[in-house]
């Protein structure tokens, strides 16, 4: 898992905005949509970041298709001290 967080927040352009997703998946579960909003990013960058973010196991989304929200998986909150020693860096 620790090599799967270095490359999607710290070895690739979009590690920064996938930090923010993150941040704010932490905060409260939330869709695709609102998460463009908060974050003031396009719509299918967020879909995009969340696809990879789901592929390697840091977010898993909710059974409904519509208005599917988005949670941290059980997985990464068990690597979360990872991901803020990586965040600092990308920050």
């Amino acid at each position: 898992m620790e090599k799967a967080l270095w490359y999607l927040f710290a070895g690739s352009r979009g590690g920064p905005n996938r930090v923010r997703i993150v941040r704010e998946l932490g905060r409260r579960p939330r869709n695709a949509n609102e998460l463009a909003d908060e974050l003031d990013v396009d719509y299918n960058t967020i879909t995009h970041h969340l696809d990879m973010l789901h592929e390697h196991d840091v977010v898993e989304p909710s059974d409904h298709e519509y208005g599917k929200l988005y949670f941290l998986t059980d997985r990464f909150e068990r690597h979360e001290q990872t991901f803020e020693t990586i965040a600092e860096e990308v920050e």
